[in-house]
Formats: C-alpha cells, structure tokens, sequence
C-alpha cells in the first residue's frame, strides 16, 4: 500500500465548530496546513493575516482597549454621580458578577469559533433553521456600533484630561467645545496612522501601551492614598466605611436601587473592552486556547483592579457635588483637585492621559478587524474597499480608515453639549453587551447541550452562566436608557438620547433587513477553496464564484455546526 495518500481526516479530531461539508478537514497537495490554519479552514476561511500574537501580545492589546484607568476616568461621571460612593465599592462588585458571566460564555463562544467576525459569525451557525442571517445581522450591526464608538469616545475623554490640565495650570483658561472638538479629531487621525502598520509593529506597540497601563495603574492606586492632603484641609485622611458603603448618593430622580443600576454604565463602559482577543483570533498563534484564555483574564483581572481603583476615589472624594458641577469640565481632575496637590493632581493626569491615548489605540485596532471581518461578508456599501488587506503592511488598512471618518463624524456630538456626546459612552455599553449577548442567548436557549465546545469551555457549568450573562443584560439595557430626571424636570438638555442615537441605527438596520438586506445577506461567507480530503470527487461546489460550504439552494450559512464527535464537552481547561 503506498504510503504517499494523503490521510483521511475529519473535523472531529479538532475541537472546533466546522462549517464544511460532512465536517471535514481542507487538503491541499501544495501547502501543509498548521493548526491554526486547519481550525480557521474548518471554520470556512482562508488565512490571511499573520499569526504574529500570542497569549501576552492578545492579553494587552484586549487589557489596552479596556484602559481602566482613562476608562473610569472617563465615566467616572456616571459610576459617581448616579449613586455616588455606594455605586462605586459593592455596587461594582454587583456588576461584575454578570460581566464575568458574560466573558466565560464568550470565551467558550471563541474557542469553539475563533475567527475574526467572532460574536457575528457565532450567532449565524448557532441561531435555529432559517434565522442565521438575521441573528447575524442583528449581532454584526450592534457590535460595529459599539466599536466605531470607542476610540471616539475614549479620545474625547483624554482630550478633554488634557484641556482639564491646561485648565489646572492656568485657571484663567476654559476649554471651548471646538478646542475640545480639534483635539481629538487630531488623536483620531494619530491613531489612523499607528493602526495602519504591519502586525508585528502593532504588537509590539500595543505591548509596551498595556504594560504602561498596568504600571501606571499600579502606580495611581498606591499615590492616591499615600499622597491625599485631606487631612490638611481640616478632614479624615479617608471617609469613614459607614459611609462609604452606606450611602447612594441621590443622583437621580429614581429610587436608590435603581440610581444604583444606572451607575452601571461606567462599570459596563470600562469592561467592554475584553472582546478585543475574540476579534484577533485570526492573528494569534494557537488561537483556541490563547484567545479565550485572553478574554477570562482580561475581564478577571480588569474587574478587579477596577474596584481596587473605585475603593480608593470612594474614600478619598470630598464632595461629589463639587465634583461633577466643577469648571474644568472633566470629574476626574476636580475629584483629584480636592484631595491632592497640583503637582500631584497633574502628574496622574498625565499617566491617565499617556494610558488612555494607548487606550484608543487599542480600540482602533479592535474596530477595524471588525468592520474587516463584515465587510468581508459583503455587510457594508462599498465592501469591496474595506475588506482589502494591505499588501504591504497585510493589516486592514482601508477599514482603518473608514472607522476614522466615522468616528470623526460622531465627534460632532460634542457641540450638543455634554449629554448629547455622553451618549458615545452609554451607545458603547449597550451595543456592545447586546452584541455579547445575542450567541450566548442562542447558545444556551435554543442549542443547549448540542453545541460543540472547542478545548477551553465551561462544562457543566456552561449553561446556568450563559442563563446569569442573558438575564444580566437584559436588565441592563433598559436601565440605561433612563433619563437621570423625570416629570416637569425632563427637558430636552436632560434627556438620554441613548435611545435614539442607537435606537435610531438599529431601527434603520432592522427596516434595512426587512425591505432588501433579507434578499441577498446570507450570513457570514466561507471563502475556502480546496480538495477535501485529498480526492476530485469531494470538491466543493459553492454558490458563485466556488465559495466552500454554502449551499447551492441559497448561500447560507450552514445550520447548526455540530460535526464531529458528539460527545459531552471535556471539562474546563
């Protein structure tokens, strides 16, 4: 017998939901596939990035999105002013219960589909018969309106600690809405080019930003309580525990227990970002492990760090009034101002706005993978442009771009005042848990112990997470889309456009759907040609131009992947 044949395989000797016919494995004669080829092979896709992170560099590309530091100070209007310091301390540790069920669930999602579409092409292969499509398009729409919003809104902020620094320095100084609109307009256009380079340079530039996040973390936790000069103004070094824990502040014109909830927003906002390793799973080596990996210890790790951060403004902050009416325009350099010294007060400022510049870095990268991978599906006008990758540097470069301009036309906001652009905050939150959300819900009501986890999953525990991650969120959505005033008090000026400026966009998409997207959007495309298993006789004939595992009869995804072994899931490595 000769021993040239190729081996028979299937996609059952790897953990992987498979798309291909019959489950099998791609062969092809001139190219020896490695692993992570042959997963996103199985997965309907050809690789086309290099391979160049790995569990560290995916780690802190996902650990810069999420940018604790210019993320709370960021929303630190929002996390403080709804509830004040109760929100803050076990109003957080709430929170993150249902956050870090979201995470796992995700986790599970990624090893078992690592590919760059991620949350997207999730939903398309777990959603029941005939809905994949529009599970997709739901799914793809809201998590690309959480992502060309976040270097926008993460800018805003650092534009606005800079100004906030000028300010500190020359009091006779106040920052106009336009200063405040060119200067991260500038950021943007700074980021557009940096996200622009080769993968290994992003890697390596995303790895020393995180790092410097970290340390700079590290760093402000220990200054504030060590360096606070309440006790020379006539006051405790720290407010008494009683108070801290005790007290919700009355930010809103609901009851405690909801102002509680709404404070939320900055809790959600800051931990939005650990999705970051399920859009690069497409770039890291070993990716089905690795990028689940990521995003527990992302989400892990950021949560608590984030309430080490909150503990310590909850007992150092004077008065929150103060803090949120003051004249520099951002709460978290006049929280500094009340219990440290100028220089002090400029010196973290400065590692703020150093940490949150990598910040919106990170999110640049993130959001032009994902505007990458639709587009690629044929998602967006004009996707011929934005799924190029650039021969020279291989990254998305013209998705890049298109992320900018958007992201600049949002910064428009800014000249409605500070509610009006405070909606880039509260849309950020929502469109992105919604999106986390959508597959884990499918996963866990309609596919059950069907589903075909990949090496890293839950085991049994999968399903009563999912079931906490699904009714978190769907508490949470509503919540947030509260005013802050009711009755005779609710203008205008004091109204949450959250509603509105994602309402309007997924309301458009929906009608987008039901008038024309319906016809000819079939989910998320495979584009792998190939011999499977080696023989003339099994090559796929797709829809089109020959595209693997669509359907002659009309191109969709295929239902429900569970090729392969249908044994349980292994327990959770």
């Amino acid at each position: 017998m000769s021993t040239d044949a190729p081996r028979k395989r299937s996609v059952a000797d790897e953990p992987v939901t498979s798309v291909l016919p019959g489950g099998d494995v791609p062969y092809d004669p001139t190219h020896e596939f490695d692993a992570d080829e042959e997963v996103l092979a199985a997965l309907g896709y050809k690789s086309e990035f290099k391979r160049e992170f790995s569990l560290f560099t995916t780690f802190c590309v996902s650990f810069a999105v999420l940018g604790l530091l210019p993320s709370f100070a960021s929303t630190l209007y929002y996390g403080m002013g709804y509830a004040g310091t109760a929100g803050m301390t076990w109003g957080w540790i709430v929170a993150m219960v249902g956050i870090q069920c979201v995470a796992c669930s995700m986790a599970e999602l990624c090893s078992s589909m690592p590919t760059s579409g991620g949350l997207y092409y999730a939903s398309a292969v777990l959603a029941p018969p005939g809905w994949g499509p529009l599970a997709a398009w739901i799914t793809g729409w809201s998590n690309w309106l959480a992502q060309v919003t976040a270097a926008p809104s993460v800018n805003y902020g650092v534009a606005a600690m800079i100004l906030a620094a000028g300010s500190i320095q020359n009091p006779d100084y106040v920052p106009t809405e336009y200063q405040t609109f060119l200067l991260t307009v500038l950021l943007m256009l700074i980021h557009g080019v940096m996200s622009s380079l080769p993968t290994k340079w992003l890697a390596q530039i995303n790895s020393g930003g995180s790092t410097f996040n970290f340390i700079a973390l590290i760093i402000v936790i220990i200054m504030i309580p060590a360096g606070t000069d309440r006790e020379s103004r006539g006051l405790p070094r720290f407010t008494s525990s009683s108070e801290v824990w005790g007290t919700i502040y009355e930010g809103t014109s609901f009851p405690p227990g909801i102002s509680v909830l709404m404070s939320f927003i900055g809790v959600i906002w800051t931990m939005s970002g650990y999705d970051s390793p399920f859009h690069l799973a497409e770039e890291c080596s070993n990716a089905n492990i690795a990028s689940p990996r990521a995003i527990v210890l992302t989400s892990g790790i950021g949560g608590l760090l984030g309430w080490f951060l909150q503990l310590i403004v909850a007992y150092t902050v004077v008065s929150i009034d103060d803090v949120l009416e003051s004249d520099l325009g951002q709460p978290f350099a006049a929280y500094l101002m009340q219990c440290m010294s100028q220089k002090a007060t400029l010196a973290i400022l400065s590692l703020t706005i150093i940490a949150g510049f990598s910040m919106g870095q990170g999110c640049m990268i993130a959001a032009s993978r994902v505007t990458f991978a639709y587009a690629r599906d044929d998602c967006f006008p004009l996707s011929s442009y934005w799924k190029k990758v650039n021969t020279t540097t291989r990254t998305p470069v013209n998705a890049v771009w298109f992320n900018c301009v958007i992201g600049i036309i949002l910064l428009l906001l800014i000249f409605g005042g500070e509610l009006a652009v405070g909606a880039l905050f509260s849309i950020g939150a929502i469109a992105a848990f919604v999106a986390f959300t959508t597959p884990i819900f499918i996963r866990v009501f309609f596919v059950g112990h069907r589903f075909r986890a990949g090496p890293w999953n839950l085991g049994r525990a999968s399903i009563p997470i999912g079931v906490v991650a699904s009714a978190f969120v769907a508490l949470m959505v509503p919540i947030l889309c509260l005013p802050s005033v009711t009755g005779a008090d609710l203008t205008p000026d004091m109204m949450n456009w959250t509603c509105l400026v994602y309402g309007g966009p997924m309301l458009f998409v929906l009608v987008w759907w039901a008038v024309s997207a319906r016809k000819w959007f079939k989910g998320p495309k495979v584009n792998v040609q190939h011999l499977m298993l080696g023989r003339a006789e099994n090559v796929v004939e797709g829809v089109g131009e020959g595209k693997a595992g669509e359907r002659e009869s009309d191109g969709e995804m295929p239902e429900l992947g569970l090729t392969g072994s249908t044994d349980k899931p292994p327990e959770l490595k």
